[in-house]
């Protein structure tokens, strides 16, 4: 499992350094807002009507996009208002991934 995680943190690190360096290509933002878009749509149906496994991957699949909505708009310096929606969602996101599960199972032998 040490393995898997120390793989997890090199592949974290070289997207984080690559993503942060600057090689001067600005691609077009019209595919990116439609893929979130599509992101969004799809997690979202799954996270209402899908099984146990798929609303949690779905949860922190939408919990990640609303992190990124709410980086963006800070790098853009849009005002704290327009911060809101996502920063609500993603406080209902992150509570419904903590309680969302129901009452635990007792055990036989209790």
């Amino acid at each position: 499992m040490a393995a898997v995680f120390a793989a997890l943190r090199v592949l974290l690190g070289l997207f984080f350094l690559l993503a942060g360096a600057d090689f001067g290509f600005a691609p077009d933002p019209d595919p990116y807002l439609a893929a979130v878009g599509w992101v969004e749509a799809v997690a979202g149906l799954l996270l209402a009507v899908g099984p146990q496994l798929l609303q949690e991957i779905s949860n922190f699949v939408l919990s990640i996009v609303m992190m990124g909505a709410i980086y963006t708009l800070l790098v853009l310096r849009e005002p704290l208002a327009m911060c809101a929606p996502a920063t609500l969602c993603l406080g209902l996101l992150l509570l419904l991934n903590i309680r969302g599960h129901g009452a635990p199972a007792k055990p036989k032998f209790e």
